[in-house]
């Protein structure tokens, strides 16, 4: 699907990480040259990891707290939308209990939607068509994943790839604001790619066997996180170019008219593989996945809050997002926008 997103605007990125680093030169299960091998690779060198206790919903409202704080605009938010995979329960939202907890007027509308790694994208293209249609002033758009949870130690193909992380993104009707160019899509077939097929309605707890299971080497229960890497790679080269080509189509650009690529942060071969591919050089992709790992979902605002300090006096700048994952599914967006004001966080 292709969209024009109009008259919104961002005006705050702010990012949230656990205190804890995990180096992956420390998992246990890795020998040294696997470790050299992992993070060559996947790019990898550190990552957070948040604690018993702290879900991502906590990541996300220590960012929102200090972003309502900073902009003084708790009571102007119309809209709070949680974009997540890692919701504190089943019921309520998640969103629900963020606009209670933030302080937020009982008129504003909260919802989650469940995405991973295309969420953050998906989000913008969410509130950008409640801002536009004059709805919706001023929203709140929460992203993240406490994505460790989900990760069996003994699995060497995703324990030491992912971390935690949860983002606030200020987002406002704007008149002269200019205008984003979406590209979104979906493709079901992919879903056991990336999947936890147990403990929800297909297959409850309590239906299912919790022993470790052995995928070539990496054992992990069906309540943990399965990863096809090589059939995620292959999806990401084959539908990631065309998305962006889409936006690029949509926004009537080129690709060389991007100032800087921001792609989820999946692992560093992918990055790399994707930018050849668009042939892009590397100093245009904004990256992240070396102190933080893979964190689903906030990847993107993540990097971006984590290069605030060198672009945020940067004005009329080129981005294209563009996430992709978990379904599989897919979103690119392009705009040019004065970088907004930018916070990383530290959860102690």
């Amino acid at each position: 699907m292709n969209t024009k997103i109009q008259h919104t605007r961002i005006d705050a990125i702010y990012a949230s990480v656990p205190e804890q680093e995990v180096f992956t030169a420390d998992y246990p299960l890795f020998s040294p040259e696997e470790a050299r091998s992992f993070t060559k690779n996947t790019g990898i060198h550190a990552r957070r990891v948040a604690p018993d206790g702290v879900t991502c919903s906590d990541l996300c409202a220590l960012a929102a707290e200090q972003l309502l704080l900073d902009m003084e605009i708790r009571e102007e938010i119309d809209l709070l939308v949680f974009v997540s995979q890692s919701p504190d329960y089943f019921l309520p939202a998640t969103a629900i209990l963020l606009q209670e907890r933030l302080g937020l007027k009982t008129d504003c509308m909260a919802f989650d939607v469940n995405l991973g790694c295309s969420g953050y994208v998906y989000g913008l293209q969410i509130v950008g068509q409640f801002i536009q249609s004059g709805a919706v002033r001023k929203a709140l758009l929460l992203v993240g994943d406490k994505s460790t949870i989900s990760t069996a130690f003994q699995d060497k193909s995703t324990y030491p790839l992912f971390g935690d992380a949860g983002t606030a993104t200020l987002l406002s009707f704007s008149e002269n604001a200019t205008p984003w160019f979406v590209n979104t899509g979906s493709d079901g077939s992919g879903k056991e790619s990336i999947i936890i097929e147990g403990g929800h309605s297909r297959n409850p707890y309590g239906t299912y066997s919790e022993e470790l299971l052995d995928f070539n080497g990496n054992q992990h229960s069906r309540s943990h996180l399965h990863l096809d890497g090589l059939s995620v790679f292959n999806f990401a080269l084959s539908h990631v170019p065309l998305s962006i080509e889409q936006a690029l189509f949509l926004a009537q650009k080129s690709i060389t008219e991007i100032d800087f690529l921001v792609l989820h942060q999946a692992n560093g071969l992918i990055t790399k593989s994707l930018a050849r591919k668009l042939s892009l050089p590397m100093e245009k992709c904004l990256s992240s996945i070396e102190q933080f790992g893979n964190t689903s979902s906030a990847s993107i605002p993540l990097t971006l809050a984590f290069h605030g300090s060198e672009l945020g006096s940067r004005q009329n700048l080129s981005l294209m997002l563009s996430g992709f994952g978990v379904g599989f599914s897919w979103a690119s967006v392009f705009f040019t926008i004065d970088f907004p004001t930018t916070k990383l966080l530290t959860y102690a």
